[in-house]
């Protein structure tokens, strides 16, 4: 498109509102309208919606909230995100949880701003997200922070323990159980009983504070205990 000049016009933000408030999507319409530099090109009232609308107009950017029928504002973000992963999501919502908040981002949402935010400033979200930075708002990002406290503390402590170690005899039976054999092989090759067998894996398993023998193995090739050949 050229403007009065023949200079051709520069092109818009391309934004879908997507939201199960009818009012609320209106209004921020109503809002994005006023700004030359956006385009609203479409709406959805659901995640299935939301899926859809973002196949059929190609938003630059989603404004998607996060709890809505049929399908979930996050469900939505994951699809979208695998079928176009191009496109910037602005998740914009009243719930406050940390759960959605971690959901979101593990989703692939470039922001995460609660409905609270000045409906002014939803156009200025729009264009930070679309340049390649993060939103979210103050409150949420302070739980955000906090959980990476926690995160790094709980990581640091886990480096402080020591490893568990355990018996010759246990890596023997684990080296055994990596190549396949059941517990009665395992006992013929080690010249055991099954019930000594049973013994050292569940001595294993509460070592290493795991649940199957599978995954046993598969911590003691990652903790490079073993190797499989």
């Amino acid at each position: 498109m050229a403007n009065d000049r023949g200079r051709p016009e520069p092109e818009k933000l391309k934004v879908l509102v997507v939201d199960d408030h009818a009012l609320f999507r209106r209004g921020l319409q109503m809002v994005l309208r006023q700004e030359d530099d956006i385009e609203v090109v479409g709406e959805a009232a659901d995640g299935n919606g939301a899926v859809e609308k973002a196949q059929e107009t190609m938003p630059d950017v989603i404004l998607m909230d996060v709890r809505m029928p049929r399908r979930s504002g996050i469900e939505a973000t994951q699809h979208i995100k695998d079928l176009m992963p191009h496109v910037k999501i602005l998740m914009l919502t009243i719930s406050d949880e940390e759960a959605d908040l971690y959901e979101a981002i593990k989703a692939g949402a470039s922001g995460y701003l609660l409905k609270e935010i000045s409906i002014d400033d939803v156009a200025e979200a729009i264009r930070s997200v679309y340049a390649g930075q993060s939103r979210l708002s103050p409150s949420m990002a302070a739980k955000l922070l906090s959980e990476f406290a926690a995160m790094s503390k709980r990581a640091a402590e886990a480096r402080q323990l020591p490893a568990p170690r355990l018996t010759d005899r246990e890596m023997e039976v684990l080296r055994l159980v990596a190549q396949g054999m059941n517990n009665r092989d395992i006992a013929k090759d080690l010249f055991i009983s099954e019930n000594t067998v049973k013994n050292h894996i569940r001595n294993i398993l509460e070592k290493l504070h795991l649940h199957s023998r599978m995954e046993a193995v598969v911590y003691a090739v990652r903790e490079k205990l073993l190797e499989i050949k």
